[in-house]
């Protein structure tokens, strides 16, 4: 005995060894050998010596704790606690068998039976620390933090050195959002105990609710050179994947996987690390394979279905999330991620269902609110989109991207409540680097080309990082033709198709293969057949994922990809991201730069960007010819007819004689500053009205009770309905001045006005949005009517309005210049593109790096 309580273990086991043989009933040797042989990880050894000695003498309470321990050890709760039981039978004021019992109960989640086990210790043994200790750990898995921190307190108390107590107290502080002082707990374990593991690990998770990763990181990696285990490595894994070293992340994941091979949740978070580096099949294998380990994992099948929405396989998809639902049918996360799968599917009612529900499960989820905003707005419930939006970034101040959204559907609906301070909000936020807002709501909310530059990059940066899953392009042989392709959702009845048209038709077939990758609603519409039967190959590429659409396009040696899209609806810049061809344009839709490094150039001229504006723009810059014949970036159909029908005033909902003042642009393009000057110009003009397009009825109301409210009477402002597109060019003709916006400018509809024969009315802004109508009145030949100050803008507006002869001029002008100017001869701008992308082609086969591009 005397050499089991010095620690000399093996001259005891001797001893006893020694004893038994001479007396084989001997027992408290069979019993001491038991209690050695659990101390030296012999556990199933001294179950059978401590069985023996209980059947020897069965009263022994001693005996039957320590059997019970054993059987602990070796996960054998039920019989642990029985053990337990036994000892406290025959002892009822055993104060150690009643803490052991509780943690059989613990381990057996019977939380409040194991709280009641160790306050029966306690109360046996008042100065009992380690009961202490584990009753906090009872309330804390209960999450009744405060009484566990109280627990660990009083361990703590009656013995300071309490190296688990300590980190178990820095647990209970990290829960209650504590983390500075959880950090201090835990470096107080460690300086007790300097080789504990789990204090090293726990540590890292409280420096990750400081946000400082880097030094969580170090603590982990204490942890494991301490003691290799997978969940550290795991800790690791998800840290290095928020610092975005995603080959690093999937190291430590497989570190994991070699430590326990069948550790299901080693494969999830590999799947994470695996779909954001976009190896999305390989992420898939790897939810599948976590599935295969723990079939009822509901977290498993929500990422297999993010995985397979990447892939565009939405029904496979939506099967994932309802498998993850009926699993865990109070999911909210399932939800939301099912109500993304349907808003795909253009389902956006059954989304906005699934979204509800999402809330109903967990109120405070601010990505459910978002999205379920996203869906309201695809429904044109745009006020309750608004409210949607408001309680997403209630919940989550900082949502990602989520303020220039919530503004943008402000004033789709003209509610010009505070927007001004908020538009400087947002810009402000933006040059500090802030995640604010997507970059397409920055164009008609800043006229700053420094905001909108770094409003792209920062997106790009975020969204759409230049993609590591391809290859480099190697350097391909010259072909006969230059094959380009159009990269486009607007493949339909959209102002891009209308545009572009006659220009796909005209591209020279000896000199140019054409290829249309469309990834946007196939509506089987008349722009769509008209598309189609433009290009030489129409690719829909809808249901194939950025990488698939990229290594296609590589596969057809696409020399030149053109992005139609930009940053607008719809809009796949991942594909450009994994380079779909050595030379990648961003043309026509996006009026900005897109702030990427993959796109090598932007389509515009020596309006839109002036020489002195090129450092707000990432790529280089083809400048269309801007001589005595000036011309315009943007292409026109110049075979889209004008209804020849006459609409009267009465038709139209036109007073009966007064000026008639129109703008056609959308909602959103009428900010709070360019309203003012408007109501300014009528009051200043008696009798006219402002003729605007009705998008939305709510925004109808707001601009009426926005003119009362600056004395304007609101019936002055009449708003024109949808028609079919050669009968609204027509009713141009009831109109006597299209108002342009800035800083976002009319685009289509100043082309189309221009085409119906009304004159535009522009003042010139910094940014290319702002400046678009401007270049279109140069290539037509009208710069008189491009001003450059708003109050120029609103000074000629009133001259018009009163000099009926100086107008009448001008629309003589624009009649004779319609068709004898650049603006919109398209063979001759077919020539001038073709003449860019033949510059940018021969400087790739020289072997040079983008550069600006003079068409001449």
């Amino acid at each position: 005995m005397f050499l089991h309580r010095q620690g000399r273990l093996v001259e005891a086991e001797r001893f006893y060894a020694e004893a038994l043989r001479h007396s084989p009933a001997h027992f408290d040797a069979l019993h001491l050998l038991g209690v050695i042989a659990l101390q030296t990880g012999r556990t199933r050894q001294s179950i059978d010596f401590i069985s023996k000695a209980i059947a020897l003498k069965p009263g022994h309470a001693d005996a039957y704790n320590n059997r019970g321990i054993a059987l602990f050890e070796l996960n054998r709760l039920e019989a642990a606690l029985a053990s337990y039981d036994k000892a406290i039978a025959l002892k009822p004021d055993y104060a150690d068998a009643y803490n052991n019992r509780g943690n059989a109960l613990l381990k057996l989640k019977c939380l409040e039976a194991a709280l009641a086990s160790y306050d029966k210790a306690i109360v046996l043994k008042p100065d009992f620390a380690q009961a202490y200790n584990n009753r906090g750990i009872a309330l804390f898995e209960l999450n009744r933090l405060q009484a566990a921190l109280a627990s660990y307190d009083k361990a703590i108390a009656l013995k300071p050195d309490y190296a688990d107590a300590h980190n178990n107290r820095g647990n209970a502080l990290k829960d209650l959002k504590y983390p500075d002082d959880a950090v201090a707990s835990y470096d107080k374990a460690i300086a007790l105990k300097p080789g504990f593991a789990d204090a090293y690990s726990n540590r890292g998770n409280a420096l990750i609710e400081l946000r400082r990763p880097e030094d969580a990181l170090a603590s982990y990696d204490k942890a494991i050179a301490l003691r290799p285990d997978a969940d550290a490595y795991i800790k690791r894994g998800n840290t290095l994947k928020d610092l975005k070293r995603l080959e690093d992340a999937l190291t430590s994941y497989d570190k994991a996987l070699l430590l326990k091979p069948d550790y299901a949740e080693a494969y999830i978070n590999r799947g994470n690390a695996l779909f954001e580096l976009k190896r999305l099949e390989d992420a898939l294998a790897s939810c599948d394979r976590a599935i295969s380990l723990k079939p009822n994992c509901a977290e498993a099948y929500i990422n297999r279905g993010n995985a397979l929405f990447e892939l565009k396989r939405l029904e496979d998809a939506l099967a994932s999330c309802d498998k993850a639902i009926a699993l865990k049918p109070d999911c909210a996360d399932a939800y939301t991620n099912r109500g993304n799968v349907l808003f795909e599917l253009n389902r956006p009612e059954d989304a906005l269902a699934c979204y509800d529900r999402a809330i109903a499960l967990k109120p405070d989820n601010a990505d459910a609110y978002n999205n379920r905003g996203n869906a309201l707005k695809d429904l044109k419930c745009l006020e309750d989109a608004l409210a949607s939006y408001d309680k997403a970034l209630a919940l989550e101040p900082d949502y990602k991207f989520l303020f220039g959204t919530l503004l943008i559907t402000k004033m789709q609906i003209c509610d010009f409540t505070n927007v001004e301070n908020e538009f400087a909000q947002v810009s402000e936020q933006i040059i500090r680097g802030e995640r604010v807002s997507t970059p397409f709501p920055i164009l008609a909310i800043s006229g700053s080309p420094e905001v909108q530059r770094k409003a792209a990059e920062i997106w790009v940066s975020n969204q759409h990082p230049i993609g590591a899953a391809l290859p480099a392009l190697t350097m391909r042989a010259r072909r006969e033709k230059i094959r380009l392709g159009y990269f486009s959702a607007n493949f339909r009845n959209h102002p891009t198709s209308y545009n572009i048209v006659d220009f796909i038709e005209k591209h020279d077939r000896s000199r140019f293969e054409t290829i249309a990758f469309s990834f946007g609603p196939d509506q089987q519409d008349e722009m769509r057949t008209k598309m189609e039967a433009a290009f030489d190959r129409f690719i829909d590429i809808r249901n194939h994922p950025d990488i698939s659409s990229a290594l296609l396009s590589r596969k057809m040696e696409i020399d030149i990809a053109i992005d139609l899209g930009g940053f607008t609806t719809f809009s796949r810049t991942g594909i450009f991201a994994l380079r779909a061809a050595p030379i990648q344009v961003n043309f026509l839709s996006y009026p900005g730069t897109m702030g990427a490094e993959f796109i090598d150039y932007i389509v515009a001229d020596q309006t839109l960007i002036p020489e002195g504006s090129k450092r707000h723009y990432s790529e280089k810059i083809v400048y269309l010819p801007n001589s005595y014949w000036p011309n315009s970036y943007q292409v026109n159909d110049t075979e889209r007819s004008i209804s020849s029908k006459a609409f009267t005033r009465a038709e139209l909902g036109l007073p009966p004689k007064g000026f008639v003042f129109c703008c056609f642009n959308k909602n959103y393009k009428i900010t709070p500053r360019v309203f003012d000057c408007w109501m300014r110009i009528l009051k200043k003009i008696e009798g006219s009205v402002l003729w605007l397009f009705e998008a939305d009825g709510k925004a109808a109301a707001s601009l009426r009770n926005e003119a009362s409210a600056r004395g304007v009477n609101a019936e002055r402002l009449i708003f024109a309905k949808q028609l079919p597109r050669g009968e609204h060019l027509a009713r141009h003709r009831a109109a006597d001045l299209f108002l342009d916006t800035l800083p976002y400018n009319a685009h289509t509809t100043a082309s189309d006005a221009l085409w119906a024969g009304l004159p535009v009315l522009t003042c010139l802004g910094e940014t290319f949005a702002g400046r678009v109508a401007a270049s279109l009145l140069n290539a037509i030949r009208l710069p008189e009517l491009i001003t450059t100050t708003p109050e120029a803008y609103e000074a000629l507006a009133i001259e018009l309005a009163t000099k009926a002869d100086r107008l009448a001029e001008i629309k003589q002008k624009l009649a004779k210049n319609r068709l004898t100017t650049p603006l919109f001869d398209m063979n001759l701008f077919t020539k001038h593109i073709e003449a860019a992308y033949a510059a940018m082609h021969e400087r790739y086969h020289a072997d040079l790096a983008p550069s600006d591009i003079y068409v001449r």
